[in-house]
């Protein structure tokens, strides 16, 4: 089984990492595919780290863990970049194996509302929930709503860390401490490259 982990990496932290690597662990993936999107359909227009750049960031955050693979999967394909589309693109070059597809409660909770939500269901195996605090999902009102999804669902009993890029972002702005948050390499790259400095 193949793990889909899919984001905007702007930039790609520690919490990252920890979410993937449990997830290789606890599923026994053969692989765990970091998705960069490129520019999400669904969030707005901002300034960050130029494409080339968080490509070269996700590159240094997954090059020593065996199980971690880039995927250009948005990036090679004509946008909007849905998730449905995405899953496509990579069956149709990994025919024959199954997908585990991360994502956090809160997405969880708003996934009838994404583009051919139930066709994306029909589409993976699993979908492996990470719990976000203060979220209360209703699962029983989601299945209503997307019948067949309770039996896809699996939550991930990882180390909850609160560590989020818009937050690391914030940080380099305002000059305060953020490599801790990082691998070193990465926060070498940003602090080199004067990354996220006048992000917006």
């Amino acid at each position: 089984m193949i793990g889909i982990f899919g984001g905007t990496f702007d930039p790609p932290h520690l919490g990252h990492r920890i979410l993937a690597v449990e997830a290789l662990e606890i599923f026994n993936l053969e692989k765990v595919l970091w998705v960069l999107t490129a520019s999400p359909p669904h969030k707005p227009k901002r300034a960050g780290a130029s494409l080339q750049a968080r490509i070269d960031l996700v590159t240094m955050a997954i090059a020593e863990e065996e199980g971690f693979e880039f995927s250009r999967a948005d990036i090679d394909r004509p946008a909007p970049h849905y998730a449905l589309g995405t899953v496509r693109w990579l069956k149709e070059r990994h025919v024959d194996e199954a997908f585990l597809y991360l994502l956090g409660e809160d997405s969880l909770r708003d996934l009838p509302s994404w583009y051919e939500s139930e066709t994306f269901l029909d589409e993976i195996d699993i979908l492996a929930v990470v719990p976000r605090p203060g979220v209360d999902t209703d699962l029983d009102l989601l299945e209503q709503r997307m019948p067949g999804l309770a039996e896809k669902i699996r939550f991930i009993h990882a180390p909850m860390v609160q560590i989020s890029s818009s937050d690391i972002r914030r940080r380099i702005r305002e000059g305060r401490p953020y490599h801790h948050l990082l691998l070193p390499e990465i926060a070498e790259q940003i602090k080199k490259n004067k990354l996220y400095l006048a992000d917006l």
